[in-house]
């Protein structure tokens, strides 16, 4: 068994989160963080940051930035 993660399954993991991130934004703007939205999202806080750093270059439809680090880093998502 591989260690590396197939690529149909980050993709799935990507478009899950990306997809949960269009609609909280859609109103305007939303924050959190990781561990607060990892059960809803059904993913672990590792796999959202690391995740969130390919969104930020990849999703042409949404802004994300790091927004604070208080324990965790905040994230803020708006609609592009």
């Amino acid at each position: 068994m591989s260690a590396t993660t197939p690529a149909t399954e980050t993709e799935s993991k990507e478009s899950r989160l990306k997809n949960y991130l269009a609609q909280k934004a859609s109103d305007g703007e939303v924050y959190f963080k990781s561990k607060f939205i990892a059960d809803e999202v059904g993913l672990s806080a590792k796999e959202i940051g690391a995740l969130m750093v390919k969104l930020r270059e990849s999703a042409t439809d949404l802004e994300i930035e790091k927004w604070s680090y208080t324990s965790a880093t905040t994230w803020r998502v708006t609609r592009a």
